[in-house]
């Protein structure tokens, strides 16, 4: 791809690439940003099979996670979109999209996740209607469920993940 697929005031986010693999382990290598992502140290055939889902949900859906960027820069900062889900435990998380975001630790209260979201949320209900988005966030994770409610998700129930017992709850955007 030759560029950005959306550009805000401060960030190109763009689609997959081949290249991305290195700055995804880095972005995700500092545990706290992992505190929320599964207990497991990220690990390269790890995160490249993440990439594979990211590029796979672009290809057979038309959306998925976008690599964000500062403008003019090749630094990872975050991984921001909507994706293709199947979680398995039903409660409306199996095959919908569904709404994530991760960034990195150096750019945490800045604003990047919600700007970047802002960004998705639009390009995605222009594209592709607006529809059913869900997401699942960690229950000791404020700041993401503050950034939900802004995104204009609202709680509809709780799970706990059987791989490594978290207890999340369960976000819609209608």
């Amino acid at each position: 791809m030759s560029g950005p697929v959306l550009v805000t005031e401060r960030l190109e986010l763009w689609r997959p690439q081949p290249g991305d693999l290195a700055g995804l382990m880095a972005m995700v290598e500092p545990e706290d940003v992992r505190r929320y992502l599964g207990r497991t140290a990220p690990d390269a055939a790890g995160q490249f099979a993440r990439l594979l889902r990211n590029a796979g949900s672009w290809s057979l859906y038309g959306y998925g996670n976008f690599a964000v960027r500062f403008a003019g820069d090749d630094t990872i900062i975050a991984s921001c979109g909507v994706f293709h889900s199947v979680r398995g435990f039903g409660q409306g998380l199996d095959d919908v999209p569904e709404a994530g975001w991760i960034v990195g630790q150096d750019h945490w209260r800045k604003g990047i996740a919600g700007e970047a979201m802002c960004a998705v949320l639009a390009w995605f209900d222009a594209t592709h209607g607006p529809r059913r988005i869900a997401c699942m966030i960690e229950d000791a994770n404020a700041a993401s469920h503050k950034l939900a409610k802004t995104l204009g998700f609202d709680a509809y129930g709780r799970q706990t993940l059987a791989e490594d017992g978290a207890e999340v709850v369960l976000y819609e955007r209608l």
